[in-house]
């Protein structure tokens, strides 16, 4: 029963890692600061509802042009969208 155990925890661990995103290796240094990336967004024709820097991204929860909800990690180096929902 103990190696079920161990197993079922192992894998959450892995899945929790996985489940991170690394949008950039850049230090933050390098990066946008979040006030000219959330201008650029914008720009772009999204609003940002809820705004996250969850590790090495920048995350918005919000609307698109057409006014569909999104979620979108972003390289927080110049802005490129790493993975949508």
């Amino acid at each position: 029963m103990h190696k079920t155990l161990l197993l079922a925890l192992a894998l959450s661990a892995g899945i929790t890692a996985y489940a991170k995103k690394n949008c950039t290796d850049e230090p933050k240094d390098k990066w946008m600061s979040e006030a000219d990336f959330k201008k650029k967004v914008e720009a772009e024709g999204y609003t940002i509802k809820k705004f996250k820097q969850p590790g090495t991204c920048y995350e918005i929860y919000g609307t698109n042009k057409e006014g569909k909800k999104v979620e979108i990690y972003f390289n927080p180096v110049d802005g490129s969208i790493v993975k949508a929902h």
